[in-house]
C-alpha cells in the first residue's frame, strides 16, 4: 500500500467498525447491483468478507440440499482431526438406502468408501450417500445433526438450525443467505483441498453416471463450485464461487423459479462483483506496522501490528486513494502482553471508512527495574 501512515496518539479508541460495513456502492461512484429475481441473495468477497450486494440476506429460508454444505464441513473437520479417513469403508444401512430424492444408488448392506460417498453427496447430491456418512460419523443421523448445529453456532450462523443432514423440508430446518456465505467462506479457507470436489462435473458410481447440477461449472471456467439445492417449497437455490485474477467471490441465490434461473441470477451477481470491484491484501499478520513508546519497561520500544491479514474490497481503480491511520493508546505502560490491543488501524477511501482493525502488541515487554521506572516517571511528568 502506497499511502503513508498518520499516527494519532489519543487516550481512547473505538474498534466498532468492521470491513463488511463499508457500502462502496452507496458511498462512491459504483452502479447499484443488478436486479436479481430470487427470494434472497448475497454477494460476498471471500478474502475481505465485504458484502457487495444483498437482499433479505438475514431472512430465514429453507436451504434444501444446500444443507449438505454443512454436512460436508463437519465431515472435513472429522478427517482433519484424524477420526475418519477417505479410505474408510462405510456399511450402507437400510435407512440410508431408502432415502428418497436425489440418490447415488449405494447398495444396502455393502461397504462404500468415505471418498465415494463424499463425491456422491457433493456431485450427485445423493441423500442416500449423505445419510450414510452422517450415520458413520455420528452413529446416528440425529447425533450428527447436533454436530452440524454446534458448528453453525461456532461460525456465527445465527439464523440457522438443522434437523437433518440432507435438507428435506421441515419448518424447523432453516438458514439464511448470509449464513450460507459465511459457511462457504469458512469451508474454502479451512479445507481448500477438499473444496476441489465441488468443481467435479460428473461422478460415476454403481455403473450410473450423473452430472453436477451447477450449470455454471460448464459456462464459466472461473467458477469452481459450490452446491445446488431444490425442493418444491424452497425453489431452486445455488451457492456459487468463482476466482478471477486472485479475487474470489461467493454468491448465494435462494428461491428462484428454475435451474436456469438460479444459474443466470448467480451469473449476474458474480459478473457485477468482478466488473466493479477489486480486492487487495494490505497488511500481513504478525508483522510490525509501527514501533511505539512503552514506559517503565525493560525496553522503550513496543512493536504493534495486526493479528490477521487485512484485505479490503474497493471500487476498481481507487486503490491509490486509500489512506491508513493508526490511533494509539497513550501512555502505554509496562508490562505489555503479546496480543493485547493498544490501538487501532483505520483504512479509509475518500473519507469513507473501509476497515478498522485492532493494533496489538507483537511481543511481551516486562517491567523495567526500579531505576528505569523512576526515570520514566520523571519523563512522564515533563510530558
Amino acid at each position: 500500500m502506497n499511502s503513508v501512515f498518520r499516527v494519532i496518539l489519543r487516550a481512547s479508541f473505538c474498534l466498532s467498525v468492521a470491513a463488511s460495513s463499508f457500502d462502496a456502492a452507496a458511498a462512491l461512484n459504483v452502479p447499484p447491483p443488478p436486479t436479481v429475481n430470487a427470494r434472497a441473495y448475497i454477494l460476498m468477497d471471500y478474502d475481505s468478507g465485504q458484502i457487495l450486494a444483498e437482499s433479505k440476506a438475514n431472512e430465514r429460508m429453507e436451504p434444501a440440499s444446500l444443507t449438505k454444505l454443512m454436512t460436508s464441513y463437519v465431515i472435513y473437520k472429522e478427517m482433519r482431526d484424524g477420526r475418519i479417513k477417505l479410505n474408510d469403508m462405510v456399511t450402507i444401512s437400510e435407512h440410508a438406502w431408502r432415502m428418497g430424492g436425489s440418490r447415488t444408488f449405494v447398495p444396502v448392506g455393502k461397504k462404500v468408501s468415505v471418498e465415494d460417498l463424499l463425491k456422491g453427496m457433493i456431485v450427485q447430491s445423493g441423500n442416500d450417500a449423505t445419510v450414510a456418512l452422517a450415520e458413520y460419523v455420528g452413529g446416528s443421523e440425529s447425533v450428527f445433526v447436533s454436530l452440524m448445529n454446534q458448528e453453525a453456532k461456532r461460525l456465527g450462523m445465527t439464523g440457522t438450525h438443522f434437523v437433518d443432514s440432507t435438507g428435506m423440508p421441515n419448518s424447523d430446518h432453516y438458514t439464511t443467505a448470509r449464513d450460507l456465505a459465511v459457511l462457504t467462506r469458512a469451508m474454502i479457507r479451512e479445507y481448500p483441498d477438499h473444496y476441489q470436489l465441488y468443481s467435479m462435473r460428473t461422478f460415476t458410481f454403481n455403473g450410473i453416471t450423473q452430472h453436477n447440477r451447477n450449470k455454471l461449472l460448464w459456462r464459466d471456467k472461473s467458477v469452481d463450485g459450490v452446491k445446488t439445492g431444490h425442493t418444491e417449497s424452497a425453489g431452486y437455490c445455488l451457492v456459487a464461487s468463482a476466482l478471477q485474477d486472485n479475487m474470489r467471490l461467493i454468491s448465494v441465490v435462494l428461491g428462484t423459479d428454475s435451474e436456469e434461473a438460479r444459474a443466470e441470477e448467480s451469473e449476474k451477481l458474480l459478473s457485477y462483483g468482478f466488473r466493479f470491484y477489486e480486492t487487495h491484501r494490505l497488511y500481513a499478520a504478525n508483522k510490525p506496522l509501527s514501533t511505539v513508546r512503552i514506559w517503565k519497561g525493560e525496553t522503550e520500544k513496543l512493536p504493534v501490528g495486526l493479528q490477521h491479514e487485512l484485505y479490503v474490497t474497493i471500487p476498481r481503480g481507487e486503490y491509490s486513494k486509500l489512506d491508513a491511520q493508526m490511533k494509539m493508546q497513550q501512555p502505554i505502560m509496562a508490562p505489555a502482553r503479546k496480543g493485547v490491543n493498544y490501538g487501532s488501524l483505520n483504512v479509509s477511501l475518500d473519507g469513507q471508512t473501509v476497515a478498522v482493525e485492532p493494533l496489538v502488541a507483537l511481543q511481551n515487554v516486562a517491567e523495567g527495574g526500579i531505576f528505569q521506572q523512576l526515570v520514566d516517571d520523571i519523563k512522564l511528568w515533563f510530558e
